[in-house]
């Protein structure tokens, strides 16, 4: 029979890590995803006093005016704000703010805020997602070390999770898109509030949701991801090729990188964990793409428990064509008259190096909502237990998928009063769902032919 939740909060990580490794959820646990939870392991309820409302199905059509191929019309564009924290009034809502909402509050009080808004429990998946969540909640099992999932294919491992690295996994795991094609911009602002905008295409493939996928056919590779840089021109020709793996024992990520002065292809075994991001200006680690991804091996993993939090929620402003790239990208933070704040249920996991590893995040804290999976703030701790940067991953539903997925993600850098901001796309194309790609668009060969052309 399964530990009981409550010994495992009283049991030290290891303890946990070793009684769940291999053991799968109950039958009574997998029924719940038909009656109190929603079919991805969410609380379909509200809250007591109905801030929160119940989860009614999420937002799965899209809003009148929206025309396929455009930018997403807000669909909750009349809303009001109700109230906004700020410097001035925040010890009012202390006990639903993250530290790091609470340091950036206090470090810039002049011209930090946070308008909260209704909120909307809009997170969707097609049918197909809760279906497989279902048959895989039976099956699906850590790997002894938790460096990997087996058992498990396109559906949600753990919906019922009962240990932070399960959490974790949901997250890495979660259902965006079977293909996706994009053109987005990141900047890294001064402190003063010069930046030069660094342009990227993406293509991916994310292979572990693709529809009749089984493990045999997955070989082990979840997702396939390739980057090109676009502009600066100093930066331009340069390519990025990941395969991401699903039990990290058997392989670790593969990554390769086209040089356009080299005019070759070679391995890249350091795109992981803190080394810095591609164009990031040392304003993120690799690990902090997507908000967090790769491998957890690094980190004993801690279920804090759930809690009602303000995050960034429903942000379709930060896509929206009305707007330039200079109206979001101002000094210190982004413009603050933008952001979107809901009041969700989060699952928090605290995240500490262990003794032997190394990273330049001592300490981590995630807050990942309970819809969708998907990490919506982090608060990351340096080497003096000090906080030293917020991330935020401002979610949104692409209801023509539909998804929850980020429409920006912003890393800030409290110690050296800069940012980065990645993924902005109010200026080019929106995200294109509707493309497919091969296994072979993502090989060492094709980066090498298209970085000659």
């Amino acid at each position: 029979m399964k530990t009981n939740k409550l010994l495992t909060f009283l049991l030290s990580p290891l303890i946990i890590l070793s009684l769940n490794a291999g053991a799968e959820i109950t039958a009574d646990q997998i029924a719940r995803l038909d009656t109190d939870l929603t079919p991805l392991g969410g609380e379909k309820a509200g809250n007591a006093d109905g801030t929160i409302p119940a989860w009614e199905g999420g937002l799965t059509q899209p809003p009148p005016g929206y025309q396929p191929g455009k930018h997403y019309v807000d669909p909750y564009a009349g809303d009001a704000i109700k109230f906004t924290i700020n410097a001035g009034n925040m010890d009012q809502y202390a006990g639903k703010l993250t530290e790091g909402h609470k340091a950036l509050l206090k470090t810039y009080s002049d011209s930090y805020k946070m308008n909260v808004y209704p909120t909307h429990r809009s997170a969707a998946a097609p049918q197909r997602i809760y279906d497989a969540t279902r048959n895989v909640a039976a099956t699906a099992r850590l790997t002894p070390d938790g460096n990997g999932v087996e058992g498990a294919v396109i559906g949600i491992p753990f919906p019922v999770p009962a240990n932070g690295l399960e959490v974790i996994w949901n997250h890495l795991l979660r259902w965006r898109c079977n293909y996706v094609e994009r053109r987005i911009v990141q900047a890294a602002p001064t402190r003063g509030g010069d930046y030069t905008l660094v342009q990227f295409s993406d293509q991916v493939s994310i292979a572990y949701s693709h529809e009749g996928m089984t493990t045999d056919k997955l070989n082990n590779i979840i997702l396939y991801f390739k980057q090109d840089v676009l502009a600066p021109a100093r930066l331009a020709g340069g390519s990025l090729l990941v395969h991401e793996t699903l039990n990290q024992n058997i392989e670790n990520r593969n990554a390769w990188i086209y040089n356009p002065g080299q005019r070759r292809v070679r391995r890249a075994p350091n795109v992981a964990f803190d080394n810095p991001g591609t164009a990031s200006d040392g304003m993120r680690t690799n690990d902090q793409l997507d908000i967090f991804n790769g491998s957890p091996e690094r980190y004993d993993w801690k279920l804090a428990g759930k809690k009602e939090i303000y995050v960034p929620y429903n942000n379709y402003k930060l896509q929206d064509p009305a707007f330039k790239y200079s109206d979001i990208l101002k000094p210190l933070h982004i413009n603050q008259d933008y952001p979107r704040y809901e009041l969700h249920r989060v699952w928090i996991v605290d995240a500490t190096l262990k003794p032997d590893a190394r990273h330049l995040y001592k300490r981590r804290t995630f807050y990942i909502d309970e819809d969708s999976w998907q990490i919506l703030a982090v608060d990351q701790y340096d080497n003096r237990d000090q906080l030293w940067r917020v991330s935020e991953g401002f979610a949104m539903n692409y209801y023509d998928v539909p998804n929850n997925w980020t429409s920006l993600e912003v890393h800030i850098d409290l110690q050296a009063g800069r940012y980065l901001a990645v993924g902005l796309f109010n200026e080019s194309e929106p995200y294109n769902f509707n493309v497919k790609f091969s296994n072979s668009d993502f090989t060492p060969a094709a980066l090498r032919r298209e970085g000659v052309r």
